[in-house]
């Protein structure tokens, strides 16, 4: 902080820059040079004044007889800092928190070799993968796991809220990650609920995203909905897929029965825009209420300009009782 006797304190940038705790003593600043004029205006005629003759040229003692208003001038300062100092000079630091309770998001992806179908260009993993990087940089405060399968399931991640270390395993994610073929969607769908089931949250979500049957793994669907559902688990399921100039066609059929089971919500992603619109509409229905904690810090600086008022003052008497002050004015 700067020193009570630097200059800072009157830069125009300085004063602009404060809050005023009481600014109406402000206005008092446009009064005072009407109440020295006012205040000569009415003692002129009325006071003596003791005239001295100095031994110096007309020019010097013109120059010489305005000392006599620098009591004046420091008194004026005196007053003007004091309002200054009343006014309250403040800095006010604003800090917002934002927290939420959040809610676990597992996400259980199919990285089976018909995911690598161009239907959807670049191809159906590849642009599954973009959406949920971008569904994922959308939360607030929400863990996030993922699942990966095609003929089994590995768990690719935990439920975490690092989610800058999920996205560079998203980003690692392809089709030769897992050598076992097939699609085990009921036994992806248990990983997701062993994950869930013993957490305590406000809200537990699974996300399906596949583009086939169920043909592989020792857990029907089915069961896994009904699992889903007993721990409080929503799941959405999301068929991936156009049908067009391909031979890896989208069965719907599990998926769908997974979503009402579990009375979580089926969705069919035909291209890429409405897989976004998709995640979209699932950040919507798993929105948790975001509060805000204010913190609101203030600094007064109003000392410097009461150490400046007493200073012109301690000024405007010392000048007065020299030469500069008319004695007879008192």
């Amino acid at each position: 902080m700067q020193d009570w006797f630097s200059k800072y304190w009157f830069l125009p940038s300085t004063l602009l820059g404060f809050d005023w705790a009481h600014p109406f003593f402000l206005y008092g600043l446009a009064v005072i040079p009407l109440l020295f004029i006012l205040r000569s205006w009415l003692r002129g005629g009325a006071i003596q004044k003791l005239n001295i003759s100095f031994p110096a040229n007309d020019i010097q003692s013109n120059w010489i007889s305005y000392l006599r208003f620098i009591p004046a001038i420091f008194l004026m300062l005196s007053i003007v800092t004091m309002l200054l100092a009343l006014a309250r000079p403040q800095k006010v630091i604003s800090e917002t928190e934002e927290f939420s309770e959040g809610i676990d998001i597992m996400l259980a992806l199919d990285i089976s070799k018909s995911m690598d179908s161009k239907d959807i260009p670049p191809s159906r993993l590849a642009v599954a993968k973009k959406v949920a990087k971008k569904f994922i940089a959308g939360r607030l405060h929400d863990r996030i796991g993922m699942v990966i399968f095609s003929g089994e399931p590995y768990s690719l991640c935990p439920l975490t809220t690092d989610y800058e270390m999920l996205d560079e395993y998203v980003d690692e994610i392809s089709s030769q990650l897992i050598q076992t073929s097939g699609t085990a969607i009921g036994n992806a769908l248990g990983m997701c609920i062993n994950r869930l089931r013993e957490i305590e949250s406000k809200s537990k979500v699974a996300i399906l995203i596949s583009d086939g049957d169920n043909t592989s793994g020792n857990l029907d669907p089915v069961t896994s909905a009904l699992l889903a559902k007993a721990f409080s688990i929503r799941v959405y399921t999301i068929a991936v897929g156009s049908n067009k100039n391909t031979t890896e066609k989208v069965d719907e059929g599990t998926l769908r029965e997974i979503a009402k089971v579990s009375e979580g919500k089926f969705f069919r992603a035909k291209d890429a825009k409405s897989l976004e619109t998709i995640f979209e509409e699932i950040n919507l229905l798993e929105k948790v209420e975001i509060k805000q904690n204010k913190m609101r810090n203030v600094r007064d600086f109003y000392h410097a300009y009461l150490r400046w008022s007493i200073a012109f003052l301690l000024l405007s008497f010392a000048f007065k009782n020299t030469f500069m002050g008319n004695i007879l004015e008192d």
